[in-house]
């Protein structure tokens, strides 16, 4: 249902996939909450693998929300705070 259908969507979830370690944290020790991934890092990433940026830039911001939000949803299930 949510598969990527087009070649370059695939492409964009195998960078998904790579950006793990990339991700924008607020907050300190205990108390941070991930608002993002550190787009620069995503769009360089993009571009060394060879990826269109009008692709980047469609298809990352939506897919980085989608992925905010469950984390959200399972950091607070975590603490009880649901």
């Amino acid at each position: 249902m949510n598969a990527p259908q087009t070649f370059e969507g695939w492409q964009v979830w195998d960078l998904v996939q790579r950006l793990g370690g990339q991700l924008r944290i607020t907050g300190g020790l205990g108390g941070g909450a991930v608002i993002g991934w550190d787009m620069a890092a995503a769009l360089q990433l993009g571009a060394a693998l060879g990826l269109s940026p009008l692709c980047l830039a469609e298809l990352l911001p939506p897919i980085e929300a989608v992925m905010v939000r469950k984390i959200s949803e399972e950091m607070q299930a975590g603490s009880g705070l649901t």
